[in-house]
């Protein structure tokens, strides 16, 4: 079945452009032109993904997303924002968005973002590296099922967390860049390198899994240089 996809997009032409392009790809698109219309759809019909516009009459995008994230929806969005803003994107990821593209994009930019976080999200990832269930102390990292728990306690992690965990777990002990890990994360044809993000879904990772955030166990800064998973 194909993936169903939602736009909240007021911009009719962009909305348009959008949905064609989609339904060009096989995907079965669902349109709201405000942020009210959005939120009810997104939790009414749970779509396979949202891309969401920042900007939009009534509820913003941001609030949007916050509701969304409340609710317990886990779908991966991707954001559109007006302008190449940093604060925009930051309060985003914050947020829990997935991913965000500055207007004016590329359909083909688009879609390929828009692939890669459904595999990322709801694709078979649990390949070659290591088995399909990584076990440290307590944390369990389910790769087939896309589960994280420690103890008997099951932890939700967004898809760009979980794969950020299922790459430095992967391979215990071998430091990862930001660049590298954005590499790992973002296979688009056109990458925008922007290493705060790491940092900001790490952290939340971070906030999930570890007992004291602040004094990391699992995921560990090289100090410098980036990221590491603790060996055993």
């Amino acid at each position: 079945m194909a993936a169903t996809i939602l736009i909240v997009e007021d911009e009719h032409a962009v909305a348009r452009g959008i949905q064609y392009a989609l339904q060009q790809e096989g995907y079965t698109v669902a349109l709201a032109r405000s942020g009210e219309e959005g939120l009810e759809i997104a939790v009414g019909q749970a779509p396979d993904l949202v891309v969401l516009d920042v900007r939009l009459p009534g509820i913003d995008g941001f609030e949007v997303l916050r509701r969304l994230r409340a609710a317990g929806s886990k779908a991966p969005v991707l954001m559109l924002t007006a302008r190449d803003d940093e604060v925009d994107k930051v309060i985003g990821l914050e947020l829990g968005a997935d991913d965000y593209v500055t207007k004016p994009f590329g359909l083909r930019e688009l879609l390929s973002r828009i692939r890669a976080l459904l595999r990322r999200a709801y694709g078979d990832l649990a390949d070659a590296v290591g088995g399909r269930v990584i076990r440290h102390d307590d944390l369990v990292i389910d790769l087939e099922r896309r589960r994280v728990q420690r103890g008997d306690r099951r932890i939700s992690l967004t898809p760009t967390e979980f794969e950020i965990l299922r790459h430095l777990a992967s391979r215990p002990g071998r430091v990862y860049t930001r660049s590298e890990l954005l590499e790992l994360l973002r296979d688009y044809e056109a990458l925008d390198q922007d290493e705060k993000t790491i940092n900001v879904h790490v952290s939340h990772l971070r906030d999930k899994i570890e007992d004291d955030p602040s004094r990391p166990v699992f995921v560990q800064t090289i100090r410098g240089v980036g990221y590491a998973f603790a060996e055993r």
